[in-house]
């Protein structure tokens, strides 16, 4: 999640998270209904007549008849040259065929930082919601990086989409460490609880909040030693002994955001260059701070910049910058109004959004142009390294953390690669990003990320070549003028996700989504439409 990004506290982490003490009940995920959407597996699919974006980096190529027999890719079968298909070539019949003539089809995405949020937590919503608007938007593998509920109740969600019981994508389970059990003091105690955490069915671990200096690396060295995965949010508490440079030679595998990264850079401080009176509880101040952390940093291109780049490319660390997470920092007015909020944004989600003291990423007390070019060049310096590393061969993945500041689910997903793009990513880098690239980062290449014969059929189908315009992938798709009718009309939008050789009508989703918000809205006596940002007289 989005949570103390400059630092976390002790009671706003309890607020915002009810997590039961080990040996206490652990629920489980039967409150996400049994699935209702998608055909299939089939003995035998074909999807025919398809150009490919296969997750290698290679170009689009095409056409193609794709053969999904049950679960897994069995064909991927050359027919000719664009207009000049070749009948001979033809893939045999199958029990489902899909016309896919004009589309494009690629590996399903992989969100590399998700939060399954529920009923209980903040933002209000139940998890069918999120679980539906990720598919929805083609992805098909997510890395769960902590939320309200124990390790065994998203094992459990994890486990019931592996059987595909659940409309859900894949889901790789990494608690927040401060949250396997209470009281991790010592190193022996953060040893145990990583291997507790892998008992209980955890694939990795999250790094994030106050976590003294020799628990913080008893932890890494013990999942180094087990291996399991690590990431981590670099919170301001620790930066000062536990930078990216630190972590990572301790064994950590990626990041999340920024946070660790300039602080690694700084040649004139130790410490980030906070006022007198700063406040780290105070949210509005930290994020304010936070948009002023990249100009501290040594500049771009020099030694120091350089030298920890050279020392994360040498490891291979991967990055998964979450961009769109602090996209309302520089642009408050651009988030709030996003097209798709009025139709795809709970009532319960838009009230967690809006200012508010208690809420976290709400710090909208009194932002102002200041703040928001503080940010616009924060963005600029931190795209730049990004787009750096990826040049030089470095991890970049796609993560959403979305939830959070103006952020919706799915929406946020594309968002990302619209930001990675800005970054100086090529449209074709940035879905390599979201395919091969994301499933290296978590560890999950050997099924995801790619289009192969015999890896797992996860794949996402859109009508056009999203190469050449990545609002295709927006659930909203984008607007066109028909010449022939003077019409503006909506184009775009996914058009079947397929997990597991399980074929999802996207749209089908995307309009039970819409359903739940108008019920949620009229169980309010709410109108449908735009949810207003200030509060009625």
């Amino acid at each position: 999640m989005v949570a103390f990004r400059s630092g976390a506290y002790p009671l706003l982490l309890a607020a915002l998270f009810v997590v039961p003490l080990a040996g206490q009940a652990a629920g489980s995920a039967a409150d996400i209904p049994a699935r209702d959407a998608g055909e299939g597996p089939y003995p035998r699919l074909v999807i025919r007549n398809v150009d490919i974006v296969d997750g290698t980096g290679a170009p689009l190529q095409g056409p193609f008849d794709v053969v999904v027999e049950r679960d897994r890719i069995a064909e991927i079968r050359p027919i000719g040259a664009p207009g000049a298909i070749q009948a001979s070539k033809r893939a045999a019949p199958g029990d489902r065929e899909i016309d896919a003539t004009g589309s494009t089809l690629m590996p399903g995405f992989v969100d590399t930082h998700v939060h399954l949020h529920t009923l209980e937590d903040g933002q209000g919503v139940p998890p069918e919601y999120v679980l539906k608007l990720w598919l929805a938007h083609g992805v098909t593998t997510v890395r769960e990086l902590g939320s309200g509920r124990p390790i065994e109740w998203l094992v459990d969600v994890k486990r019931r989409s592996e059987r595909n019981e659940i409309v859900a994508p894949r889901i790789d389970v990494y608690p927040f460490f401060n949250d396997i059990r209470p009281g991790i003091d010592t190193p022996a105690q953060a040893r145990e609880a990583v291997r507790d955490a892998r008992r209980r069915g955890a694939d990795g671990i999250k790094f994030i909040g106050s976590i003294h200096e020799d628990v913080l690396f008893a932890a890494l060295d013990e999942a180094e030693k087990i291996g399991m995965r690590t990431t981590m949010h670099h919170a301001q508490q620790l930066v000062a002994y536990a930078n990216v440079l630190a972590t990572a030679a301790s064994g950590l595998d990626s990041m999340e955001h920024w946070y660790g990264l300039p602080e690694a850079m700084f040649t004139d401080r130790r410490f980030q260059d906070w006022p007198v009176d700063f406040n780290n509880t105070d949210e509005q101040r930290r994020f304010a701070e936070a948009g002023r952390l990249w100009k501290q940093a040594a500049a771009p291109g020099s030694g120091r910049w350089n030298a920890v780049m050279d020392e994360l490319l040498g490891r291979g660390f991967g990055l998964s910058p979450t961009f769109t997470a602090y996209l309302a920092s520089r642009d408050l007015m651009r988030m709030t109004n996003a097209s798709w909020h009025a139709e795809y944004t709970m009532p319960a989600l838009w009230d967690f959004y809006r200012p508010s003291r208690s809420h976290h990423g709400s710090y909208w007390f009194d932002w102002t142009t200041e703040k928001e070019m503080d940010w616009k060049h924060n963005y600029g310096l931190w795209m730049r390294f990004v787009n750096e590393y990826k040049n030089r061969g470095g991890l970049v993945g796609v993560g959403s953390d979305s939830g959070y500041i103006y952020n919706l689910y799915g929406f946020g997903y594309v968002q990302e690669m619209e930001l990675l793009r800005e970054a100086g990513f090529s449209s074709l880098e940035v879905i390599h990003a979201a395919t091969g690239m994301g499933a290296r980062i978590i560890g999950r290449e050997d099924r995801a990320g790619t289009l192969r014969v015999g890896r797992k059929a996860d794949l996402v189908l859109v009508g056009g070549n999203p190469v050449a315009d990545l609002k295709l992938l927006f659930g909203t798709g984008t607007i066109r003028l028909n010449d022939a009718t003077g019409k503006v009309e909506r184009v775009g939008g996914i058009d079947f996700t397929i997990k597991d050789g399980v074929v999802y009508d996207a749209a089908k989703l995307r309009e039970d989504v819409r359903r739940m918000v108008h019920e949620a809205k009229a169980a309010r006596g709410l109108a449908d439409g735009p949810m207003p940002v200030v509060d009625a007289d």
